[in-house]
C-alpha cells in the first residue's frame, strides 16, 4: 500500500512539475521581447563622428536621433517638401548645403554632404534659439533647436518656443524622449566594443560633455516627421 501511495506521490510531483515547466516556457515565448538598440551604420560612421565636433551641443547620438526621425537613414528619402537623409527643403539647402565629401558639388542626396550640413544648421538654430525663453539650459536649447529645425526658426521665434504644431510636438518627443536614449546606450555598447577590440579605451566624439544639450536623458524632443527644414 505504501509503495502504492508512494508511486502515486512521485506521479502527481512529476505532473506537476511538467505542468510548471509548460507554464514557465509558454510565459518565456510570450514575453514580450526586449527591443534591440538602433545601430549607426558604418558607412554613416565617419561622416556622423566628424559632424558631431562641429559645434559644443552636438553629440553622434543626437545627430543620429535626429536623421532616423527625419529619414530613417534612407538617403533618397523625399517627402515631397524635404530631400535626402537630412531632410532638407529646396530653399534651405541653397543656403546651408556643403561640399563634405570634396567633389565640388553639395549634393543633398549625398549623406557624405548632407550631415555636415545638417550639424552646421543645427548649430545655427542653437545660436537662433538663444533669444527664446526656455533656452537657459541645455536640454531646453536642444528641444528648441530640434523644433526650429523641423517648424522653421522664425516659428519657434513667432511662438516664443516650440509651436502648437502638431508633427513638431510629435518630432521633438520622438527624439528626445525615444530615439536619443537609444543611441545613447547603442554608442556606449559600441564604444566598449572598440576600446575591447583595439585593447585600449575609446576616446569618442560621440560622448558628449555634461554641458552638452544632447546629454540629459530627461529631455523631451518632438516626433517622426522630416519638416524642420523645410521653412527657412
Amino acid at each position: 500500500m505504501l509503495t502504492r501511495a508512494a508511486g502515486l506521490v512521485a506521479a502527481f510531483i512529476a505532473g506537476l512539475a511538467l505542468v510548471v515547466a509548460a507554464v514557465l516556457v509558454v510565459r518565456h515565448l510570450t514575453a514580450p521581447s526586449k527591443p534591440e538598440l538602433p545601430v549607426i551604420p558604418e558607412s554613416r560612421r565617419p561622416a556622423l563622428e566628424a559632424a558631431a565636433r562641429v559645434c559644443a551641443p552636438l553629440s553622434v547620438p543626437l545627430l543620429a536621433a535626429q536623421i532616423d526621425a527625419e529619414s530613417g537613414w534612407r538617403p533618397h528619402a523625399d517627402s515631397g517638401h524635404a530631400q535626402g537623409i537630412s531632410q532638407f527643403a529646396p530653399v534651405t539647402w541653397k543656403e546651408w548645403g556643403q561640399d563634405g565629401d570634396g567633389d565640388g558639388k553639395a549634393d543633398v542626396w549625398e549623406p557624405r554632404d548632407a550631415i555636415p550640413s545638417q550639424a552646421r544648421y543645427m548649430c545655427h538654430l542653437y545660436d537662433v534659439v538663444k533669444a527664446v525663453p526656455g533656452s537657459e539650459t541645455s536640454v531646453g536649447a536642444t528641444r528648441l533647436a530640434l523644433a526650429a529645425y523641423n517648424a522653421g526658426p522664425n516659428a519657434v521665434l513667432r511662438a516664443r518656443g516650440i509651436p502648437k504644431i502638431l508633427e513638431t510636438e510629435e518630432y521633438v518627443d520622438k527624439i528626445m524622449k525615444d530615439l536619443l536614449p537609444k543611441y545613447r546606450k547603442s554608442e556606449e555598447k559600441y564604444r566598449t566594443s572598440e576600446a575591447k577590440r583595439t585593447g585600449r579605451a575609446s576616446a569618442s566624439p560621440s560622448v558628449p560633455s555634461s554641458a552638452s544639450p544632447s546629454t540629459d536623458p530627461s529631455a523631451p524632443a518632438s516626433g517622426d516627421s522630416p519638416a524642420a527644414t523645410r521653412q527657412p
